[in-house]
């Protein structure tokens, strides 16, 4: 929609520093307030044709909703997006920031974030926190393990068909519970990491639970069970996806989803001289993690069909799709074994082509795509 004056936000996490430009006056007007929504609307509202922006980042999306809830204009620029000029690096404060967010505005050069729905960003938060609780559970195992060798021990305990048993098991909490020290601080630290290990095991099953009970709701269920039809892609992955794309329709290409994700190889190219490097990176990296790990599987899997979630209602043309991805990425991953790739090169350029399928079937299942 066309606007006439354009406001500069730059939110900090206690105040917020105002600036509304008027391109076709040159009238300039600053104000500072606090995270007060209905005060900012207010202020405004005050203006002709108003439409205002703030950068993206660790603030989210709380004002930019709840400024649309009282009737203003206002969109997310994606901060990757914005180039500032050299000479304003060392003269850098809120009102300068503001200013210069209303003048892109004012030129139509901000990109614009899509703002999730309140339900969207729920199930990222739980998804992230599922995937903190994993990062948790890791931390807190090898806190303990590297305790325990510091004093000499290591389980190595085999089976009945002499093979060495895993970590984390029945067997290897039994023989932990042997080791307690005897010296009053040293079995505090013990008592101490068991205890995180154990809550942190705990956490991680009850978010997991949650995530599986989210999942099957309506919204996101026609999704996390097409995606779920991949192999390599369970339930929390498929939900992992579904959940951060949000609508995979949002995004005009496979392409673009890739390069949303940051899987696209990086550039440096300048006159006759053509430089391509790894992986951008830049981009979510919840997903990308998840299809990252998800592309290991097909360094082993049969590329044989895997079966439909039980009780699932997938599509038999949806389930096609996913059959021939699975098939395609063994291809692709035996390929580039055979070319001489290094594995972990091999297998991004797996998750890449993963990311175009998953876009796809999102697609598909969200009924966009025939």
């Amino acid at each position: 929609m066309a606007h006439v004056t354009s406001i500069g936000l730059d939110v900090h996490a206690r105040s917020v520093s105002a600036c509304a430009f008027d391109p076709f006056t040159g009238e300039v007007t600053q104000r500072a307030f606090g995270t007060d929504a209905g005060e900012i609307a207010e202020w405004i509202k005050g203006f002709e044709g108003p439409k205002a922006v703030y950068e993206s980042g660790p603030t989210g999306f709380a004002l930019c909703n709840g400024l649309r809830a009282l009737g203003v204009d206002c969109v997310v620029g994606a901060v990757s997006k914005m180039q500032r000029p050299a000479a304003d690096r060392r003269r850098k404060n809120d009102r300068r920031d503001a200013a210069f967010l209303a003048r892109l505005l004012a030129t139509h050069n901000v990109v614009e974030v899509w703002v999730p729905p309140a339900e969207v960003e729920a199930a990222r938060d739980l998804s992230r926190s599922l995937d903190d609780a994993r990062e948790d559970l890791q931390r807190a195992r090898q806190r303990l393990s590297k305790f325990l060798l510091r004093r000499g021990h290591v389980f190595d305990e085999v089976d009945a068909l002499g093979r060495r048993r895993g970590a984390w098991t029945v067997a290897f909490w039994r023989w932990v519970r042997r080791l307690r020290p005897a010296e009053p601080a040293a079995a505090a630290a013990f008592d101490h990491y068991v205890a995180c290990v154990r809550c942190a095991e705990s956490d991680k099953r009850a978010l997991e639970r949650r995530v599986a009970e989210v999942a099957a709701t309506e919204r996101w269920r026609p999704a996390v069970e097409a995606l779920s039809c991949i192999k390599g892609v369970d339930t929390v992955t498929a939900f992992c996806l579904a959940a951060e794309a949000g609508v995979f329709s949002r995004f005009r290409s496979a392409g673009a989803y890739a390069s949303w994700l940051g899987l696209t190889p990086s550039e440096h190219s300048s006159g006759e001289t053509e430089a391509r490097g790894g992986i951008t990176k830049a981009g979510n990296s919840a997903s990308r993690r998840a299809l990252v790990e998800a592309a290991w599987h097909f360094q082993a899997c049969s590329p044989k069909p895997k079966g439909a979630p039980k009780g699932s209602s997938v599509p038999p043309a949806v389930k096609r799709r996913c059959d021939e991805a699975t098939a395609r990425l063994c291809r692709r991953h035996e390929a580039l074994r055979a070319a001489g790739k290094r594995p972990c090169v091999a297998n991004v350029a797996v998750a890449r082509e993963l990311a175009c399928w998953v876009w796809e079937i999102g697609c598909r299942a969200e009924g966009t795509l025939s």
